[in-house]
């Protein structure tokens, strides 16, 4: 594995993704085995697929766990229905999938406030056969102001992300232009200013986008960062990307949000996917 650019790692703070790393361990596991590759900040897809509105009692053994292994939680998906899977995202289905979404925003949005969650991420969702995409564009943003209104109520963000078409063929935001577009809708609709983009390395490159190019003109939007190489999605220096480069870019252009691990550890426990990174530049602040 080709050795990551130290001067990279010193410029960004890292968190890891325990919605795809560390999987091999049941949730409330996840933080303690973070903590003990290195780790102080995590991330998480809603834990909760099949309900936006789990038991308080889960809610408070996650924020006990959280709080036991030293990690904070940095961003959190608002509930996205089967994710990972078929789903991606609900807020722009219409019927059950949307009254869902809109179940959740509170519930997530008062999680994030107690255990010091500042960045949530709301998946737009897939084009439904049959549904006019302008009616579920009208829906989407009616659900993200909503959203962007909550995340405003404890401080946080709301994040808008591009997916790419091979994985995500239904999924209408995949590219960049495309989800910051939505962003500056949101952020008109409400006045707040908290509505940003989640800029997607992994997600970006397989979309064919000119990351370089990205990073110049969306730095300023974004609001959190994640990465994975390509091909393959998994940890830097298994495929081709030169991510030491596009951090670095990053970094001079301002960005000094966090940076989301989100990658795949293929064959190997989760604890050893990550020896590009020394672990004296794991733990952030």
């Amino acid at each position: 594995m080709a050795r990551f650019s130290e001067d990279a790692g010193k410029a960004q703070r890292f968190d890891v993704n325990l919605s795809i790393l560390f999987t091999e361990l049941p949730l409330l596991q996840r933080p303690a085995a973070a903590a003990a590759a290195g780790f102080t900040a995590v991330e998480l897809w809603w834990p909760w697929i099949e309900t936006p509105t789990p038991p308080q009692s889960e809610l408070d053994a996650l924020r006990e766990a959280l709080g036991e292994a030293g990690t904070r939680l940095v961003g959190l998906n608002f509930y996205a229905g089967q994710l990972p899977g078929p789903d991606r995202g609900a807020l722009s289905v219409p019927g059950e999938e949307s009254d869902r979404f809109r179940a959740n925003i509170d519930v997530a949005a008062d999680f994030a406030a107690s255990v010091g969650c500042t960045a949530l991420n709301a998946l737009y969702g897939n084009r439904v056969e049959g549904v006019d995409p302008a009616a579920q564009d009208e829906l989407a943003l009616e659900n993200l102001v909503l959203a962007a209104r909550a995340a405003d109520r404890i401080g946080a963000t709301l994040l808008v992300e591009a997916l790419n078409r091979p994985e995500s063929p239904r999924y209408p935001l995949v590219s960049a232009p495309a989800a910051v577009e939505v962003v500056d809708k949101v952020n008109e609709a409400t006045g707040l200013g908290n509505a940003a983009f989640l800029l997607d390395l992994y997600h970006l490159s397989m979309n064919g986008e000119d990351l370089e190019a990205v990073i110049d003109a969306y730095a300023a939007k974004s609001g959190h960062v994640q990465i994975a190489d390509n091909p393959g999605r998994g940890a830097p220096g298994t495929g081709d990307l030169d991510l030491s480069a596009l951090l670095l870019r990053l970094n001079e252009r301002g960005y000094d949000g966090w940076v989301g691990l989100e990658y795949k550890p293929g064959d190997r426990p989760s604890a050893d996917a990550f020896d590009w990174l020394p672990r004296e530049l794991r733990a952030a602040d």
